[in-house]
């Protein structure tokens, strides 16, 4: 089964299976990482923030305008931010490292 690395707000990093075809974000609440998702998946908040390690950034599919609209009001915005929501498991992404942001602000919702 293919895997992807958290790193929490902390610093620690927790690797954990992620099944093909779930989301960032479905595969955090699975394993109890503290990703909110307030509008679970629906692309009307920013809570599901996450920034993409750089080395694994290019690898994945553009964002949405609809994902960049709501990126635009997400708190600690980087460049390889992406929402966890719009980060569907492939194999081409085992491996994958994410980092939760230093807070969100539920704005839109």
């Amino acid at each position: 089964m293919p895997k992807m690395t958290f790193v929490e707000r902390d610093g620690t990093r927790r690797e954990v299976d992620a099944p093909l075809g779930l989301s960032v974000l479905e595969i955090a609440h699975k394993h109890g990482v503290d990703i909110e998702g307030a509008c679970e998946g629906s692309l009307a908040c920013s809570t599901c923030h996450v920034i993409v390690d750089p080395s694994w950034f290019g690898k994945l599919a553009a964002p949405t305008e609809d994902e960049e609209d709501m990126l635009d009001l997400a708190f600690d915005l980087q460049e390889t931010s992406r929402l966890g929501c719009q980060l569907i498991m492939t194999e081409a992404l085992d491996g994958l490292v994410v980092k939760l942001p230093a807070g969100t602000r539920n704005a839109g919702g």
